[in-house]
């Protein structure tokens, strides 16, 4: 069965194919009898508008996009429901792109978004200085950085200070009577974890163990790593709280007690951290409102005129949560 066209809707109702459409765009424009004698044959014909042609002749469509590092990160999860709760409230639907933080899979995701026509993308991007994101602007189409901070006011950003956030991380181990700290990362060549470092070493040095994702897998990995060191650190500050999940996996694997032979702290105080093994300190985002408010500066963005849009940058404070995963070191004879 072929698809019913707005012409055979007309038919039906016995109307122009002007009158059917202005009974799906604007209704109050069609007398009440004409409007339900095109609405019952819409549903006698199943007729279902064509969308994309539909865009195609506005110029946009009514999504937005998101391109986030890692949609299995709870923290994504939670931003991305803070996105689309702003989103319908909008009349917009939201589509998730998936970076797996690889620059090309990012960039293929921009081209699919333009190719869409989106009316805007949020995205936290692998490489903030690279010129894709430019490029997008320079066709009309708004971006808003979503954990990163934009500097020179180029975008629309929201973020979380994430220097005080790795200043407060260390800041507590140190105060516990702690030394020896290890820095767990992902790639430095993110943003986030670079910044969390330059919080952290603010107050002293840092072992750091650097890893090739923010994920559970590359924190056990540095657990592991950890261990064999010469002389082990007595506390652990790491960039998320899945890369703390995986050092404790292994910590509590090797039969170290948590914090009796070495404490941990994590990053974004996603929901896994307080049901853990041993509950795990962290530095909390607030993430549904980081969703929020990103995706609230895009739609204004794409219905402001430029010139006269006056790109904001927000910023967020992080608070420490500590929990049982963190204590003072053991006493040395």
């Amino acid at each position: 069965m072929g698809t019913t066209s707005i012409r055979e809707v007309a038919e039906r109702a016995g109307v122009s194919v002007g009158t059917v459409s202005n009974v799906l765009n604007r209704p109050d424009a069609v007398a009440p009898a004409t409007r339900e004698r095109v609405r019952r044959a819409i549903d006698d014909l199943g007729f279902v508008r064509n969308e994309s042609a539909r865009h195609l002749r506005a110029g946009r469509s009514r999504t937005l996009g998101l391109v986030v590092l890692d949609v299995t990160n709870p923290f994504f999860t939670d931003v991305a429901r803070g996105v689309e709760d702003a989103a319908n409230e909008a009349g917009l639907a939201v589509i998730l792109c998936n970076s797996d933080e690889r620059r090309d899979k990012e960039q293929a995701y921009l081209d699919l978004l333009e190719e869409q026509r989106v009316q805007g993308v949020l995205i936290t991007p692998v490489d903030v200085d690279g010129d894709r994101l430019t490029r997008l602007r320079r066709r009309g189409v708004p971006v808003v950085l979503l954990d990163r901070h934009a500097g020179e006011g180029d975008y629309c950003s929201v973020a979380v200070d994430d220097v005080l956030g790795g200043e407060l991380a260390a800041a507590h181990l140190r105060d516990l009577g702690h030394e020896r700290i290890a820095y767990v990362s992902g790639p430095m060549s993110l943003a986030q974890c670079a910044d969390r470092y330059r919080g952290a070493i603010a107050g002293g040095e840092l072992e750091i163990l650097a890893g090739t994702a923010l994920n559970v897998a590359s924190g056990r990995d540095a657990g592991e790593r950890l261990l064999g060191l010469r002389n082990p650190p007595t506390a652990v500050f790491c960039a998320n709280d899945l890369l703390a999940l995986g050092v404790l996996q292994v910590m509590v694997a090797r039969g170290l007690s948590v914090p009796g032979d070495i404490s941990i702290v994590g990053y974004d105080d996603i929901e896994f951290a307080a049901a853990a093994a041993v509950p795990l300190s962290s530095v909390r985002q607030p993430r549904h409102l980081l969703g929020r408010t990103a995706a609230e500066l895009l739609v204004a963005e794409a219905a402001a005129a430029e010139p006269g849009h006056i790109h904001r940058q927000v910023r967020f404070s992080p608070e420490l949560v500590v929990r049982a995963s963190s204590g003072p070191p053991k006493a040395t004879l």
